[in-house]
């Protein structure tokens, strides 16, 4: 599905008031400084978060990333990173790009970053080798030590609260800002609340429902079931689209930090007031088939009664329910339209 066309108007205007950093190989570009009086204004600029305090003395020319999608907002408004970490889970065709990840550099013609690779944590010599002037990591799970070993090489923006839950507006907010565009990262931000709106009004039947986020649970085990709680941006996501948590999550979610917990199947009665279930499963549907066959788990309403969508797991659409700047709008309809054939079943 391609991104909406106002999403992409918004890019071009940022690539105007903002210019591109790029530098996908080891040539390099000169970086056209915003002529933006928000920008030249913003620095020296102070960012707090979890780990710290991190201070940016101007504008930076060469903006790395680390971690899940914080290459995807200084993207979305015409930022190209000079290193971002390759995807490793949804990479449909095995370049280290998300579909819209590598539509976006197509759009601004810019090469692919050094791609860094994290199998294996945070590649710092990688990282080193960019020479960045800035380090995001607004949306990451940085421990304290990856945090001060990344600040040898240059100034590091890491979450504001908790490792992997930093909502998808804050992500924007933060990003944007640490590389002078914060009035631009709120314009993104509207833009994407539209792409919402537009598309949630299609579907009145997800109003008011409650929906569920489980996690990778393993066909061959269904002894337990992970779902993730309101501390994580998937279940955060089904408030922007008029779902509601259901209050078995909320009530477990409270006192941890932790973005996703078990409960084992003699417990399944705990999510008795889900109405609608997803998660990540298999293109055969083995886990689905297994849940419904299961003696405990297929008691489990939304279960029973067929009110369960799982995302193909290996690909772009199951990457994409955990919401991200450029990801929302380009798979928005079809998650929310699959969301919606699941809650007609809910009576």
């Amino acid at each position: 599905m391609k991104r909406p066309r106002s999403l992409r108007i918004l890019a071009v205007a940022a690539v105007l008031l903002g210019g591109i950093v790029a530098c996908g190989d080891s040539s390099e570009k000169t970086t056209q400084e915003s002529t933006s009086s928000s920008s030249s204004n913003a620095f020296p600029m102070t960012i707090e978060h979890a780990l710290g305090k991190t201070t940016i003395q101007k504008k930076p020319a060469r903006v790395a990333t680390v971690n899940w999608a914080n290459h995807e907002a200084p993207l979305a408004l015409g930022v190209v990173p000079v290193g971002m970490a390759a995807a490793n889970f949804g990479d449909d065709d095995g370049d280290g790009l998300l579909p819209w990840v590598e539509e976006r550099l197509k759009e601004l013609n810019a090469k692919t970053p050094v791609l860094f690779d994290e199998t294996d944590g945070i590649d710092f010599e990688a990282v080193a080798d960019t020479k960045p002037d800035v380090i995001l990591a607004a949306y990451s799970g940085l421990t304290k030590q990856d945090y001060d070993t990344l600040s040898e090489i240059a100034p590091v923006v890491a979450y504001p609260k908790a490792a992997w839950a930093t909502p998808w507006r804050e992500i924007i907010r933060m990003n944007s800002k640490a590389i002078g565009l914060a009035d631009e990262g709120e314009r993104l931000i509207a833009d994407i609340e539209g792409d919402i709106r537009t598309v949630v009004a299609k579907y009145p039947q997800l109003k008011g429902k409650s929906a569920m986020f489980m996690t990778h649970v393993d066909p061959n085990d269904v002894s337990q079931v992970g779902f993730y709680t309101t501390h994580d941006t998937r279940t955060l996501f089904f408030e922007d689209l008029g779902l509601k948590i259901p209050g078995s999550i909320a009530e477990a979610s409270k006192g941890t930090d932790k973005f996703a917990l078990t409960r084992s199947a003699e417990q399944s009665d705990l999510f008795n007031d889900v109405d609608i279930i997803t998660g990540y499963g298999d293109e055969k549907g083995e886990l689905l088939a297994k849940l419904r066959k299961d003696p405990l788990l297929s008691k489990i309403p939304a279960v029973q009664r067929g009110s369960v969508y799982l995302l193909p797991d290996s690909k772009p659409l199951g990457t994409a329910a955990n919401p991200t700047p450029l990801s929302i709008s380009w798979v928005l309809e079809d998650y929310v339209k699959a969301l919606a054939e699941a809650a007609e079943k809910v009576k």
